[in-house]
């Protein structure tokens, strides 16, 4: 916006107020408090102007808050509040349903012994020797592999929370004078 008219004759008091309420509580407006500021030393001697009351610009000032205000922590407050009783209200709901039943799998093993020679009843005996919380095992057969090697197939339930497969095949793995390697050949949930 350009000035075209004389500045010494625009100012008046009610801009000198207005001018030292926005300095205080909004210094983004510094054009318009430059303009306003280059008559400070005539401040005094400013006619009366046609500015709006400056008791009517300090009550709606309150109303207009342009850049946000100590009312956001109200706003803050009460979101925290619904928000804390929307969790209490979920979990006291979560809490009346019950824990879940656990997560499990179904989980086909393959256990390779080291040679034809491998005593395969006594390997069996050994992997299913093999105890942990959440672990079930089930039916096991001997298939085929080549050369009069056979190898185990066995079945086992998990709970997926309480058995890691990586753990279970280490520890058949450890049988070192049967168990060449162990594979997962099938997994299926529960």
């Amino acid at each position: 916006m350009r000035w075209t008219q004389d500045p010494s004759t625009t100012a008046s008091q009610a801009d000198v107020t207005v001018y030292k309420a926005f300095q205080s509580k909004y210094p983004e407006f510094t054009r318009w408090f430059n303009h306003i500021a280059s008559f400070t030393e005539e401040f005094s001697s400013l006619p009366a102007g046609t500015a709006p009351a400056a008791a009517a610009e300090e009550e709606d000032e309150d109303d207009v808050d342009l850049f946000g205000s100590d009312d956001d922590e109200e706003v803050d407050e009460a979101a925290e509040k619904l928000k804390q009783q929307r969790l209490a209200e979920y979990n006291a709901k979560k809490a009346a349903k019950g824990p879940k039943p656990a997560a499990k799998s179904i989980v086909t093993l393959e256990v390779k012994p080291w040679d034809d020679e491998t005593d395969l009843e006594e390997l069996l005996a050994n992997v299913k020797a093999i105890e942990m919380d959440g672990l079930t095992w089930g039916g096991s057969t001997w298939v085929p592999v080549g050369y009069g090697i056979k190898k185990l197939q066995i079945t086992v339930v998990v709970e997926d929370d309480k058995v890691s497969l990586d753990a279970l095949q280490s520890q058949i793995e450890e049988d070192e004078d049967h168990v060449q390697s162990t594979d997962v050949a099938a997994m299926q949930k529960l």
